[in-house]
């Protein structure tokens, strides 16, 4: 009995420690739990998601790397398009942090759902005539693209773009036929690009990004149709901070000087 006993004091201890050690493990489930509930500051993964027109592309991609750069484990998750489309998205219920609109119409469209307040105008863009480089149909300027035999690409007239295209026609008492209306304006120098039309009208910052693709022609008119670009965080931002932080970014002068070198202009 007496062995009996002394086996017993002996593997209780050890069982107990093992069972602890057990509990222990390599501490991957308690972290876990811990990290989802309450995360260290600035450590963690994080999202913050960006609608933005897509003449922004180029400049936003670079501004995100810079975001992420700053912030170690976050990630900056760009939905780019045309800004009527990613304001319908908005109201619909899609799950977004800032939007960045190519015109001050498309971001009512989300100010008048209460989805975003006081937003603020971060850069302005104008059109340009984007041409081939070889330029084939011999356009020099906007009533060129009058002539039946030029084949040209508007953006829709319901897209911040196409608008402005309209507005510039207006203005110089044209009327132009296009051959096809694209959704967003990147679609639209696409054309251009892909010698499918003679010319489209673009805006300047998506000559400039085609490096060298297609050729800008300037036209007095694109005065007249300047677009403000405005900027803002949503009231249901899953990622508030990381919003308000993001918008900081473009603001400052160090956005500023990525946005104009891209050719967009100050307001």
């Amino acid at each position: 009995m007496s062995r009996r006993l002394s086996r017993w004091a002996i593997a209780l201890p050890v069982a107990l420690t093992l069972a602890g050690l057990s509990g222990c493990g390599s501490g991957e489930p308690a972290a876990t739990s811990a990290s989802s509930s309450a995360p260290a500051a600035g450590g963690g993964a994080k999202e913050v998601t960006v609608f933005a027109a897509a003449s922004l592309t180029g400049t936003f991609t670079e501004l995100g790397k810079t975001f992420e750069a700053a912030h170690p484990g976050t990630t900056v998750k760009f939905n780019f398009g045309s800004s009527a489309t990613l304001a319908q998205q908005i109201v619909q219920g899609a799950p977004a942090d800032v939007f960045a609109a190519a015109s001050p119409a498309t971001m009512k469209t989300v100010t008048d759902a209460s989805l975003a307040a006081s937003p603020v105008t971060f850069v302005r863009n104008k059109l340009q005539i984007a041409v081939p480089k070889d330029n084939p149909a011999k356009v020099d300027e906007l009533k060129d693209l009058t002539d039946a035999k030029v084949k040209v690409a508007l953006c829709a007239e319901q897209v911040p773009c196409g608008a402005a295209a309209v507005k510039a026609l207006d203005a110089a008492g044209l009327k132009v036929t296009p051959v096809t209306l694209e959704q967003d304006v990147k679609a639209t120098l696409t054309k251009v690009e892909l010698g499918e039309v003679d010319a489209a009208l673009v805006y300047r910052t998506d000559v400039i990004a085609s490096a060298g693709k297609v050729t800008g022609i300037e036209f007095p008119e694109a005065d007249q149709a300047i677009n403000d670009y405005p900027i803002a965080t949503l009231a249901k931002a899953p990622a508030g901070d990381l919003a308000g932080q993001f918008v900081d970014l473009v603001l400052s002068q160090q956005g500023k000087d990525v946005l104009t070198k891209a050719g967009f202009e100050a307001p």
